[in-house]
């Protein structure tokens, strides 16, 4: 099935003739790229259903993160109720 030395040395030489010399290389790293993602691909289905578990730093982070926000929606409503217009009578 698969091409044998002589006709490996035909192939070569028409994708040369074909891409130049100039090209043949980023064509090499290319095509070695994709055949790397298409593996990554086929055996990472397994990897990406796991999910680690939560380390307490990463607990800390969140919960950081919550009182931020917290913190910065406590702001823009005093300074929302401070900027409202007074009806002095």
């Amino acid at each position: 099935m698969f091409p044998k030395g002589f006709e490996w040395v035909v192939i070569l030489i028409v994708a040369l003739l074909i891409f130049g010399p100039k090209n043949l290389p980023k064509l090499g790293a290319s095509l070695g790229k994709t055949v790397k993602n298409i593996r990554e691909g086929m055996s990472g289905e397994d990897a990406a259903t796991e999910e680690e578990p939560e380390s307490e730093e990463d607990k800390e982070i969140r919960e950081l993160e919550a009182k931020l926000a917290e913190a910065k929606e406590a702001k823009e409503a005093k300074t929302k109720k401070d900027e409202s217009p007074i009806d002095e009578d």
